[in-house]
């Protein structure tokens, strides 16, 4: 697997396939194998996937996360993997930073997905994030996940066998950062930079997410010059809900961009 290098943190990724550059950056709690289902369907993209710190092969000092830190990790990416621009996904707090990334090198996006995105963490936000951060410390973090996570077409399918079987999976793949990821999810404002993004911008909202509100997913497109909305039928965790519909949304916008 790739590694590169950067100050006190080694980011390693997952490259596969060829063609331009698709970047993927997770979400919260979880890793690069998120992007499982997406990768499989990306055709005729190079798909670079790294690890945050916190989660996966990446290693750091294991101090503070930031959004602007996590910018430049996935800049270094495509450095390495030798790409000069890319089209760049991101799921929550990954979309956070692909904001960030395209407000701030605005030369290296080419145009960007952001799902379950947000602008600014408000104190209902901060609220959600501080509990979370409580049931880590009680270990019941995956218990919430479900129930957090998934829109009413997961529930209208699962039994309570089912759902118990997921809950006792998560508990295996809850990455040992999560706390530290979580804690830079209190601190997102990117208002300073949503402005300064040329490139095209697809803000893809959840129906039925009860993290990212409706308001904040409009704010967000809003305050992009050239973005458009679309909505999937899925809670927070569309990218596992629904992976065939998402990955057809998503490699649909990144296609129509040369």
């Amino acid at each position: 697997m790739p590694k590169v290098p950067l100050g006190d943190t080694v980011v390693h990724y997952d490259r596969t396939g060829d063609g331009p550059a698709l970047l993927l950056l997770h979400g919260t709690a979880a890793s690069r194998e998120q992007w499982g289902p997406l990768t499989a369907r990306a055709d005729g993209f190079t798909v670079l996937a790294p690890d945050f710190p916190g989660s996966g092969l990446t290693t750091d000092d294991g101090g503070p996360i930031t959004v602007g830190a996590l910018a430049a990790q996935a800049e270094a990416v495509l450095d390495h993997a030798g790409f000069e621009t890319a089209h760049v996904v991101g799921h929550s707090l990954g979309g956070v930073v692909a904001a960030h990334l395209a407000g701030t090198r605005p030369d290296r996006v080419r145009n960007a997905v952001l799902h379950a995105a947000w602008p600014v963490t408000d104190v209902r936000q901060d609220a959600e994030f501080r509990y979370w951060l409580d049931l880590l410390e009680t270990g019941t973090f995956a218990r919430m996940l479900p129930l957090m996570a998934f829109g009413p077409r997961y529930w209208a399918q699962a039994t309570a066998e089912s759902n118990e079987q997921l809950v006792k999976t998560l508990e295996t793949v809850l990455q040992p950062g999560a706390d530290r990821q979580i804690e830079a999810d209190r601190a997102v404002d990117l208002r300073p930079v949503l402005g300064r993004i040329t490139a095209p911008v697809l803000v893809l909202g959840s129906a039925h997410d009860r993290i990212v509100t409706a308001d904040q997913q409009r704010a967000l497109a809003a305050a992009i010059p050239d973005a458009r909305a679309a909505e999937i039928d899925a809670g927070h965790g569309a990218p596992a809900e629904l992976p065939d519909e998402f990955a057809r949304l998503v490699l649909d916008f990144v296609s129509a961009t040369p």
